[in-house]
């Protein structure tokens, strides 16, 4: 995804405000929603579009105009059962993706079921490393080995698809070192560089991400 995306965060507590501002320092355009009067009015000098709604109530959603927007993040602290009506509500009114934070592996359950697309669980960095994922164009950062170092899931780009890794040559061209295919929830491993790159096809890879966003 990129900043050219359009984004709403529906939760201001600790999490939701770091993806939001994240989001909003990189350039990305942000929709604020909490039902909390005091703490919209607390934000609204750092988040220019922060609205006060109730996004469980009947019509809200429409209102918001929230079928318009790529991404949905649902950050509402302490109230699953809103958490669950939003989610439902959201994939309900078509929004392509929209990722809910949790507090136990119980309610990732359900809300996996219900048609969240991704369930994260709720820190303060790792809120700001959702915005920073979800801006950065197609790569999931799965684990820091240095500073700048990660093991990340990278989508192969249009042109890749129909050609193999030995044709790609990434190490040389980009210094990516991929480590692993994944199709599905099929990870290989032993990844033959002759086979041929599908869609949908993810790659795990080992590189430096400064160079990962050049590419």
């Amino acid at each position: 995804m990129s900043i050219n995306k359009s984004y709403a965060v529906f939760g201001l507590g600790r999490y939701g405000r770091a993806v939001a501002k994240e989001l909003l320092d990189n350039g990305a355009a942000v929709l604020a929603v909490d039902r909390n009067r005091k703490l919209v009015d607390e934000l609204a000098g750092e988040i220019p579009l922060c609205k006060c709604a109730d996004i469980t109530v009947p019509g809200v959603i429409e209102q918001l105009g929230i079928a318009d927007f790529d991404v949905v993040i649902i950050a509402i602290a302490g109230n699953f059962e809103a958490t669950v009506m939003a989610t439902m509500l959201c994939k309900e009114a078509g929004v392509k993706r929209v990722i809910v934070k949790c507090a136990e592996s119980m309610q990732k359950t359900i809300l996996e079921k219900i048609g969240a697309d991704e369930v994260v669980f709720p820190e303060n960095e790792y809120g700001i490393r959702l915005a920073k994922n979800i801006l950065s164009s197609g790569f999931l950062d799965i684990a820091d080995i240095s500073e700048n170092i990660s093991v990340l899931e990278i989508s192969p780009r249009e042109e890749w698809i129909g050609k193999t890794l030995r044709e790609l040559e990434l190490r040389k061209k980009y210094s990516v070192n991929v480590i692993a295919l994944k199709t599905g929830r099929n990870i290989d491993i032993a990844a033959d560089p002759d086979a041929l790159i599908t869609e949908g096809m993810k790659f795990i890879v080992i590189a430096d991400k400064r160079k990962i966003k050049k590419m």
